[in-house]
C-alpha cells in the first residue's frame, strides 16, 4: 500500500477511532492503521464520563453509544468487613450527559469504526503495522512491514501504553509500574444483578465487582507477586477468588480472564515535529479513577479541531503546540488522583487500611457529599493556550461579587430550544463548530466586519440567546447569519449562567471549552485576541 494523506492515525483504538471520526466530519483525510486484523474485542475501560460522552456527541454518534451504557452508575468504595467508606454518585448534567456511565468498551469501538463509514475521505487499513517514520520539511513518510508506505502531512500515534512510536522517537514515559499485576474476570449472565459497581479495599486481597450492559459482570482482583499467568489459567484458583462473591464460581459463564498491570506514566513531551503522541501513548493510569479512556478521548477532542484547521489552512502550524501546552497539565493531574485512588484502595497492610476506614468514618456531611458528587476529579482548566483571559469587569452596573473566571474551562450544555421552539441539548440547537453566544443581544451589532469576516472563516457560529418567551420576536428581526436558540430557564439554563457571573459574552472553541468571556460591548477586542491566540491566518 502506498498511499498519502493528510493524517495518519496509529492504532485503531478508542482514542484513534474517536480522532478519525472528527477529522473526517471536518473533511480532513485521514488513514487510520492498524497493525491487527481487527479492533480488539475484550473491554478493557468500563467507564465513560459526561465529557466523553459530549465528544461522541459532537461526533454524531452518541445515539449509538448510548445502548452500551449505564446511566448515573454509582460506585461504593468498601472496606474488608463490607461498611462503605464512601460512595460516588454524582447526578450533575452540567455538560448534557451523566457524570458517570458504565459501558462496554468493544461495542462503542464497534460504533466509532462504523462511523467512519460517513466519510469518503477516511479509510482503515487493518494488518498495517507501522515501522519506521521518517520526517522531512512537508510531512511523515510512514514506511510499513508488507513494504508499502504512507505519506501524511501529520501522524498520530494512539497505539496504547507500549508505542513502538513513542519508543522509536526515544520520548520518556517516567512514572512507576505497580509491583504486582491485576486479573480480569469478565462473565456474562450476571450472577449479582445489582447495577452499581463495588470497589473493596480488602487488605486480605483488594477487588472490584462491577455490573456492565447487556448482563456482563467484571471482576478484578489483585495478584500477590507469587502469582502470575499460571494461576489465571486455573479454575480452581479463579473459582476461588469468586466463591466469596457468588453461591457456585463453577456455574459462571466466564466469557475472558486476562492478566493485566498497573502503570502510572506520562510521556515527556506529546509533540514530535509532525508527529503527535495521543491516549495511553502519552500517558496511563490506574483503573481505579476510570479516567484512562476518558482522558484519551479528551487527547482526540483537543487536538482534532487543532488538525483540522491547521490542514484546511485556517491556522499556523504553531497552533498544534498548544495541544501539549493544555493537556498535559490536566492529564497529570488525573494520572496523580488515579494513583492515590488505587494506593488507597488496593493497600494490603492492615494497618494502613484500618488509618484508612478510621479517616472515612470521620469525614464530614459535607466531605461525603463532596465524594459523592466526585468533587474528586480535576475539571480541565487551561491557564495557557487557545485562550483569552480577561480582567473582572469595572462597572456600577454589576454587583460586586468573587466569582471565579471561567475562561479554559468547558461551557455547560444545559437544555435549550431552536428558532423553531424544539427542545434540545445546546450543542445540537447551535450547531457544533466556534461559537460567539451572546445573552440577549445580536452578536454583529459587537463585531467589526473584518471580525466577522475572520469568523466566517473559520466556520463560526453567532448566536443570540434569547429568553423562549421572546423566541418568536428574535427569531423574526433575526440578522442574517445569527443562530437563534431559545433559553429554557431554571437553574441549570443559560439565563442562570449569566446571571452568576459579570459577562454577556462568551467565545467558544470547537471542543466546547470557553476561549474568553466579556461584556458584549468588549466583544469584537476579545475575539481579536483569541482569533490571535487560536494562530488563526
Amino acid at each position: 500500500m502506498n498511499k498519502a494523506c493528510d493524517v495518519l492515525v496509529v492504532g485503531a483504538g478508542p482514542v484513534g477511532l474517536t480522532l478519525a471520526n472528527l477529522l473526517g466530519q471536518q473533511g480532513v483525510d485521514v488513514l487510520l492503521v492498524e497493525r491487527e486484523h481487527e479492533l480488539v474485542d475484550y473491554p478493557r475501560a468500563v467507564g465513560i464520563d459526561d465529557e466523553a460522552l459530549r465528544a461522541m456527541q459532537t461526533a454524531g454518534l452518541v445515539d449509538e453509544v448510548l445502548p452500551h451504557t449505564i446511566p448515573d452508575q454509582k460506585i461504593y468504595m468498601i472496606n474488608g468487613a463490607g461498611a462503605i467508606l464512601s460512595e460516588v454518585n454524582p447526578t450533575t448534567r452540567e455538560f448534557g450527559w451523566p457524570r458517570r456511565n458504565g459501558f462496554v468498551q468493544p461495542l462503542v469501538d464497534r460504533v466509532l469504526l462504523a462511523g467512519l463509514d460517513r466519510f469518503p475521505n477516511a479509510a482503515v487499513r487493518f494488518g498495517a503495522e507501522v515501522v519506521d517514520l521518517a520526517e522531512d520539511a512537508d510531512g511523515v513518510v510512514a514506511a510499513l512491514a508488507d513494504g508499502g508506505t504512507v505519506r501524511a502531512r501529520y501522524v498520530v500515534a494512539a497505539e496504547g501504553g507500549s508505542s513502538p512510536t513513542r519508543k522509536r522517537l526515544g520520548i520518556s514515559f517516567e512514572g512507576e509500574t505497580r509491583p504486582t499485576d491485576g486479573i480480569v474476570i469478565d462473565v456474562a449472565n450476571d450472577p449479582i444483578g445489582t447495577p452499581h459497581a463495588v470497589f473493596g479495599g480488602d487488605p486480605a486481597r483488594s477487588y472490584a465487582s462491577i455490573a456492565l450492559p447487556h448482563g456482563i459482570r467484571r471482576w478484578e482482583f489483585t495478584l500477590f507477586e507469587h502469582e502470575g499467568e499460571a494461576e489465571v489459567e486455573d479454575d480452581a484458583f479463579v473459582f476461588g477468588l469468586l466463591a466469596p462473591h457468588v453461591p457456585d464460581p463453577s456455574k459462571l459463564d466466564i466469557i475472558r480472564r486476562r492478566v493485566y498491570r498497573h502503570h502510572a506514566r506520562i510521556a515527556g513531551r506529546f509533540r514530535h515535529g509532525r508527529i503527535f503522541l495521543a491516549g495511553d501513548a502519552a500517558h496511563v493510569m490506574p483503573v481505579v479513577g476510570g479516567q484512562g479512556w476518558n482522558s484519551g478521548i479528551r487527547d482526540a477532542f483537543n487536538l482534532g479541531w487543532k488538525l483540522a484547521a491547521v490542514v484546511k489552512g485556517l491556522a499556523d502550524d504553531a497552533l498544534l503546540d498548544t495541544y501539549e501546552t493544555e493537556r498535559l497539565g490536566h492529564v497529570t493531574q488525573m494520572v496523580a488522583v488515579s494513583l492515590r485512588m488505587a494506593k488507597e484502595m488496593t493497600d494490603h497492610d492492615p494497618e494502613k487500611a484500618a488509618e484508612r476506614d478510621r479517616i472515612a468514618a470521620a469525614r464530614t456531611p459535607e466531605e461525603r457529599e463532596a465524594q459523592k458528587r466526585q468533587a474528586f476529579k480535576p475539571q480541565p482548566k487551561f491557564d495557557q493556550g487557545v485562550v483569552v483571559h480577561t480582567p473582572l469587569p469595572v462597572s456600577k452596573s454589576l454587583p460586586v461579587r468573587d466569582v471565579p473566571r471561567l475562561a479554559g474551562s468547558i461551557f455547560p450544555q444545559p437544555e435549550a430550544t431552536d428558532a423553531d421552539g424544539l427542545e434540545m441539548l445546546l450543542d445540537d440547537a447551535t450547531g457544533q463548530g466556534w461559537r460567539v453566544l451572546t445573552w440577549n443581544n445580536d452578536p454583529t451589532a459587537f463585531l467589526s466586519a473584518d471580525r466577522r469576516a475572520a469568523l466566517d472563516r473559520l466556520g463560526a457560529r453567532l448566536v443570540q440567546v434569547v429568553p423562549k418567551a421572546q423566541l418568536p420576536w428574535a427569531r423574526k428581526r433575526a440578522t442574517a447569519g445569527v443562530t437563534v436558540v431559545g433559553d429554557l430557564g431554571g437553574e441549570a439554563s443559560l439565563q442562570a449562567w449569566f446571571d452568576a457571573r459579570p459577562v454577556g459574552a462568551v467565545v467558544l472553541r470547537p471542543d466546547h471549552v470557553i476561549a474568553a468571556e466579556c461584556l458584549t460591548q468588549e466583544l469584537d477586542d476579545v475575539v481579536a485576541r483569541v482569533l490571535e491566540a487560536a494562530c488563526a491566518v
